[in-house]
């Protein structure tokens, strides 16, 4: 028995993905990305907003770092700040490209 505990305790170890970081950049759509020109809804937020709304679960909010898109583990308190530069402190999950939120505030 005790050799399991041990065995789930060292592969719960190997996945973790480590401290929260912080990360800066703009909440937006996994729909538009950077760019919302085409779907011809204007400003920037209303497109955030109603892609995500609309897009039947299929669109979800993102985190714009640059050219990185993180999908946001948090999909309610992101609507407040969409197409807003923010920061969001949390653990990157690379291979899914989520990041799972522990705090989201507006950037300094």
């Amino acid at each position: 028995m005790k050799a399991i505990i041990l065995s789930m305790l060292a592969v719960g170890a190997l996945c973790a993905q480590g401290p929260a970081k912080s990360y800066t950049g703009v909440i937006t759509d996994t729909m538009c990305g950077a760019n919302h020109k085409h779907m011809g809804v204007s400003p920037d937020s209303k497109c955030v907003v109603e892609c995500v709304k609309n897009g039947g679960g299929k669109w979800k909010y993102a985190l714009l770092v640059g050219k990185d898109m993180y999908v946001l583990s948090d999909q309610q308190a992101p609507e407040r700040f969409a197409a807003q530069k923010v920061t969001v402190t949390g653990v990157l999950y690379e291979k899914t490209g989520v990041l799972k939120v522990e705090k989201l505030a507006p950037a300094r």
